[in-house]
């Protein structure tokens, strides 16, 4: 019953779809992209972990959220049915966006003649 109630706020939907397809995000990463608070953000990750879906791991100042393998299949079912949502293909594009914009800049950095 959690996952079907952890389903039922859209946000906590798109959420799961960009984990799903995205492997990881940040909570950083998911606010730009969905425009969400931080504390909404927050609010819903943590739903989605008591709900047994996402867990996260800590890189330096960074948490990443993922889905968790006991709950992967199931959802990767559960997108099968609803992957034409206009606001899961729209969330996606955003991130594409923000995902080339970083590596450009990434990029740009670490080929900078200057930098010592």
């Amino acid at each position: 019953m959690r996952i079907f109630k952890a389903l039922s706020e859209e946000s906590r939907v798109r959420i799961l779809h960009l984990l799903l397809e995205n492997k990881e995000l940040s909570i950083s990463d998911l606010e730009h992209i969905l425009d969400f608070t931080q504390t909404k953000t927050s609010r819903h990750l943590s739903y989605l972990k008591n709900a047994g879906l996402v867990g996260s791991r800590r890189v330096d100042q960074w948490i990443f959220y993922y889905i968790l393998d006991e709950a992967y299949e199931i959802i990767q079912q559960i997108f099968k049915f609803i992957q034409k949502d206009i606001n899961l293909i729209r969330d996606q594009e955003v991130y594409k966006i923000l995902h080339s914009n970083r590596e450009l800049a990434i990029n740009k950095i670490e080929n900078n003649p200057y930098r010592k």
